[in-house]
């Protein structure tokens, strides 16, 4: 089969497009014929071993401290028909259209990947074709998690920073959808998308800083990471509550110190993925509450120009690779 391999860690000309083994399932295992996959910041810091240096060593010993040798093929969700079933699977049958996040497994950048029955698979939306289904798990999933563990209630006030990727514009629909007044903060050419989603409100960050503009929030889903600590907890009303998604070290300590003295809190544990909730999206999704948002498609040839385009900090939502056509 073919497959995007690296070996070694650096810029997009390292990913290769390579013939490999077709692998085989296991017992408990379907086969997935992949059509479409994503190219994500982490398969984009993976690649080029960006990371900070508090993360760097740990992950370095794991993956691979001169060369990958842990995960040779990135990739961490897809879209795709299963082709082969094994005997004990009761989950699904061959011919179901499905969508899947990989996990720390990867391995979406080929076309053909196998997945445990109880690992984050479901049934394909209907009303979605497989490249728009393949851009769902991942931000989808990370998005659910922190907006159920704030607690969002009805009329509360949200704030999305970073809300153009690949989880804001999920963050933005499903704060929508449970009830809440949305704010998205992005890049000036961005700001219309966030309007189509459902944004109602929308603040450019390269005009104006949300931590110095006066309104609060019961909320802040903070994506990027990069805005002031102090400046966000001045921008919460009390019992507000801050979601890091993407935490650095020292903001988490500062975190838990603040959750500790004030009715502020800190959110910032990483997202469980499970079938389930990636069920529950299905839902919303058939019932038209939310949608993936692609920027640009790339075939699987041209993997290192999607990689290039993403490292930019351009897209909007989601880039997708085309794998095989349906």
């Amino acid at each position: 089969m073919k497959a995007i391999v690296y070996t070694q860690y650096g810029p997009p000309e390292v990913l290769q497009l390579k013939e490999v083994p077709k692998p085989g399932p296991r017992d408990d295992e379907v086969l997935i014929r992949t059509y479409a996959s994503t190219v994500l910041a982490g398969d984009c810091e993976l690649r080029s071993f960006t990371f900070p240096i508090w993360f760097w060593l740990p992950l370095r010993i794991y993956m691979g401290l001169r060369r990958p040798t842990r995960v040779n093929i990135l990739g961490q969700e897809l879209a795709g028909e299963i082709e082969f079933v094994g005997k004990n699977v009761r989950r699904f049958r061959k011919g179901d259209q499905v969508f899947a996040a990989t996990e720390a497994g990867f391995g979406a950048y080929a076309e053909y990947r196998c997945l445990h029955e109880d690992k984050t698979l479901a049934l394909k939306p209907a009303n979605m074709t497989y490249e728009e289904a393949t851009a769902v798990p991942t931000g989808g999933l990370n998005a659910l998690h922190y907006l159920r563990a704030a607690n969002i209630q009805r009329g509360e006030k949200v704030l999305v920073n970073g809300a153009c990727g690949n989880i804001g514009t999920f963050a933005v629909q499903l704060a929508k959808y449970f009830g809440a007044e949305v704010t998205g903060v992005d890049s000036t050419e961005k700001l219309n998308m966030l309007r189509t989603i459902g944004a109602d409100h929308v603040i450019d960050y390269t005009q104006e800083d949300f931590t110095r503009s006066g309104p609060t929030y019961d909320v802040i889903f903070d994506v990027i990471a990069k805005t002031s600590f102090s400046g966000i907890i001045s921008s919460l009303k009390e019992n507000g509550r801050y979601l890091m998604v993407n935490p650095l070290f020292f903001k988490m300590v500062r975190g838990l110190w603040t959750s500790l003295i004030s009715s502020k809190k800190v959110i910032f544990a990483f997202a469980r993925y499970k079938s389930e909730d990636l069920m529950f999206l299905k839902e919303l999704i058939e019932a038209g509450k939310i949608q993936s948002v692609i920027d640009r498609r790339y075939p699987l040839e041209k993997i290192a120009e999607a990689h290039r385009y993403a490292e930019t900090g351009h897209k909007q939502g989601n880039i997708v690779i085309t794998v095989r056509h349906s």
